[in-house]
């Protein structure tokens, strides 16, 4: 059987994941699922699957879910504190490791495994964002191997040839086309978008995320972050990638072929498919996902992303192509923008500006070789400059 540690249980891709691995109880074993906080569900969770390691990010968490476990007959062992998130990847029971710990947070665990030589399953796209070049290097000089899972970088996998090694140009490739649903605000004016409020923002139309990626999404943040992660996966440029706002999100992505083809991947907009598909590569597996019924679509709609209405995505580009630091600091000044906005203390429209304050106020410097340090040193920086520039924005507002 495959051992599974799920990074990030209690969210939507750690929920899902579960769905997906318990229609095969003779293929995978949960060994490990982790937490930040989230005690009820994670007890839950444990019962349910009885992993032989259950971790707590919060140290007051884990004393709560030993006590809720206590009945258990043959509990899990409870461990507290991030280092455990980067024991449970590395223990050797562990094959697959699900990164699914939303932000930089899950950086470090995802280092982890790659060291260990595990399979990731990347749903951490932050992790990519933060450190492409460390945890590429990483994943080759240990044998490791990262299948994505976010649904428009699992539908280019899907697209790209399997062998590639002199990259895209050389495999026909001209260009990436990555989708994007364009969130609820796809069609909202500027003036509109001041007064957008938390819960709109998170009302996404076609997925059901946890709140700050839903933010993000409505920010094309989402999108930019996207970006960032492909170029790292595929070896590719910015310039190879466009972004096309496909309202539907029917298609998840495509790969444009210098003959003409265009190959795409659709699907339902249901986490559980690229989840199955990254479990069982090279092989399928059923995800308890219905098949696509294109008569009930009906029809299926394209359009380019407006550009004064979604700053985070040009920041992205930039940053992306600007390399060294600059995604470091883009990534920190949205999370700190994201939960200043989700408290009520900016407005919507203020996340992209804390960003490129941010990235303004901040030098981009090139990554060195052994830049773990440096690029947790910049991210530290980029957070406490952004909750400067966040306490700025709330006095004006």
């Amino acid at each position: 059987m495959i051992g599974i540690a799920i990074l990030g249980a209690t969210g939507s891709i750690g929920m899902s994941t579960l769905d997906v691995v318990q229609r095969h109880p003779q293929r995978f074993r949960v060994i490990a699922l982790t937490a930040q906080r989230q005690v009820e569900r994670m007890a839950e969770q444990c019962r349910l699957v009885r992993p032989q390691y259950a971790v707590m990010v919060d140290h007051q968490a884990a004393l709560a879910l030993r006590d809720a476990l206590a009945d258990m007959d043959n509990p899990p062992e409870v461990l507290a504190g991030a280092e455990a998130l980067e024991t449970v990847a590395q223990l050797p029971e562990v094959d697959y490791v699900m990164a699914a710990i939303v932000g930089a947070a899950g950086l470090l665990s995802t280092l982890a495994a790659a060291h260990a030589g595990k399979r990731i399953l990347l749903a951490n796209k932050e992790a990519l964002v933060v450190s492409g070049a460390i945890l590429m290097r990483a994943v080759a000089d240990h044998g490791a191997t990262i299948l994505p899972i976010d649904s428009e970088h699992n539908a280019i996998f899907q697209c790209l040839p399997p062998q590639r090694p002199d990259g895209l140009a050389a495999a026909g490739i001209e260009r990436i086309l990555l989708t994007a649903s364009g969130g609820p605000f796809r069609n909202r004016s500027l003036a509109e978008l001041e007064q957008v409020t938390p819960d709109q923002a998170c009302a996404h139309p076609n997925w059901s995320m946890g709140r700050k990626i839903s933010v993000d999404s409505a920010t094309m943040m989402n999108k930019g972050l996207e970006l960032i992660e492909a170029c790292w996966l595929f070896a590719t440029t910015p310039e190879q990638i466009q972004v096309v706002i496909h309202p539907q999100s029917v298609i998840h992505s495509m790969v444009q072929y210098s003959d003409g083809s265009v190959l795409a991947e659709l699907g339902h907009p249901d986490m559980r498919t690229p989840i199955a598909h990254a479990l069982a590569w090279p092989e399928r597996m059923d995800a308890g996902v219905p098949p696509l019924d294109l008569f009930a679509i009906g029809q299926l709609n394209f359009e380019p992303p407006a550009p004064e209405r979604f700053p985070c995505l040009r920041l992205a580009y930039e940053a992306a192509a600007n390399s060294g630091t600059a995604p470091v600091i883009l990534n920190a000044a949205n999370e700190i923008a994201v939960a200043a906005f989700l408290d009520q203390r900016i407005g919507f429209n203020d996340i992209a500006r804390v960003v490129e304050t941010a990235l303004n106020r901040i030098p981009s410097e090139a990554v060195h070789d052994d830049g773990l340090e440096q690029v947790l040193t910049v991210d530290q920086q980029a957070r406490q400059i952004a909750e400067t520039i966040v306490a700025e924005l709330s006095l004006a507002r």
